[in-house]
């Protein structure tokens, strides 16, 4: 896979801004890029090639982005620039429009047409920082005057599509260094499914999308529903299916192809939530009882079995061995025989 990190901080600062312009201006497409204070600019960078699509991860000091037509001209990668904004606040233009962006928003731009961007920093004087996913102009099968309208304008990334696509992509920028040729593939793909369903619902044509992809985005809300909801005791297949508004028989239809049914997903994660907490040191007030029952677990004894099955130990010796047997706020007792295991 295709992976590169740049990062100013190994240069002199006289030279910092000149070869960040060059290196970003190589990594996406042809922009100029001013600062106001170039002596003082800092960033860095990281390029990840997802298949057909690449996402890029950038936090910078404050600049200005212009793409004129004579650069759109001279060169043109057809992409449509998906930007999720992490921390700072962007102005971007495009097609007579403008947006003012703040962290959790999205937006998106096109390299086809002139665009501008500026780039303020965050109330503290930090860095911005950005998550952007380049997508081909021919992967994305919706009409193009209907995303025409969504071009330099502010998404909100807090519920719906928006949402899961927010976290699918911090995730896979933050594992991309790791990534093979066939898994950055597999997630480039799946990371186009998802930008396209995002873009679909925000003008409306959900039913424009192939009946695959609507399946995958449906199944990808799903699971951010499951996550969401791992708490709840009442989470069953009869719940997922009432929430998305669907039969529960299509539920398990989309499971098909996992290594797992719906209900064991939900064990699964409810016992990875459990075993993570159990090994916390800011949890070891909290008996073993009440860490399962904070992740859905009601059953104390059923809770038990399912985690000795899962690790092949039980709560209570899980705990002991994460936490080292360290006593309670300097208490002789060990913790180990505190730990309540039912």
């Amino acid at each position: 896979m295709g992976y590169r990190e740049i990062d100013t901080d190994a240069l002199p600062p006289q030279d910092r801004f000149d070869w960040w312009r060059e290196a970003v201006e190589q990594g996406v497409a042809p922009t100029r890029i001013s600062s106001e204070d170039p002596g003082a600019f800092g960033g860095r960078a990281a390029f990840a090639t997802l298949g057909p699509a690449q996402l890029t991860t950038m936090a910078f000091s404050p600049l200005t982005s212009d793409r004129p037509a004579q650069l759109v001209r001279r060169s043109d990668p057809e992409t449509f620039e998906l930007t999720l904004i992490l921390e700072g606040t962007m102005r971007v233009t495009q097609e007579r429009s403008e947006t003012l962006l703040h962290p959790g928003d999205f937006a998106m731009w096109t390299s086809s047409r002139p665009y501008s961007g500026h780039a303020m920093g965050n109330s503290r004087g930090g860095l911005s920082h950005a998550v952007i996913l380049h997508l081909p102009h021919r992967l994305v099968p919706l009409p193009r005057t209907r995303i025409a309208e969504l071009l330099a304008r502010r998404m909100p990334a807090h519920s719906g599509m928006g949402r899961i696509l927010a976290q699918y992509l911090r995730s896979v920028a933050e594992e991309a260094p790791g990534f093979d040729e066939p898994t950055a593939q597999r997630l480039g793909t799946t990371s186009i499914e998802l930008a396209t369903g995002f873009l679909a619902e925000q003008i409306g044509t959900q039913e424009r999308l192939p009946a695959e992809s609507r399946h995958h985005l449906l199944l990808a809300a799903i699971d951010t529903f499951i996550n969401d909801n791992l708490a709840d005791p009442g989470l069953d297949v009869g719940a997922i299916a009432a929430r998305h508004h669907i039969s529960v028989r299509l539920v398990h239809h989309l499971f098909r192809g996992r290594p797992e049914t719906v209900s064991a997903t939900i064990r699964h994660r409810r016992l990875e939530r459990c075993r993570t907490a159990l090994a916390d040191p800011a949890l070891r007030n909290l008996t073993v009882r009440a860490i399962a029952a904070r992740w859905g677990f009601c059953d104390a004894a059923a809770f038990n079995r399912a985690f000795r099955t899962a690790y092949g130990v039980t709560p209570g010796k899980h705990r002991s061995a994460a936490l080292g047997y360290r006593p309670l706020h300097g208490q002789p007792t060990a913790p180990a025989r505190q730990v309540n295991d039912g």
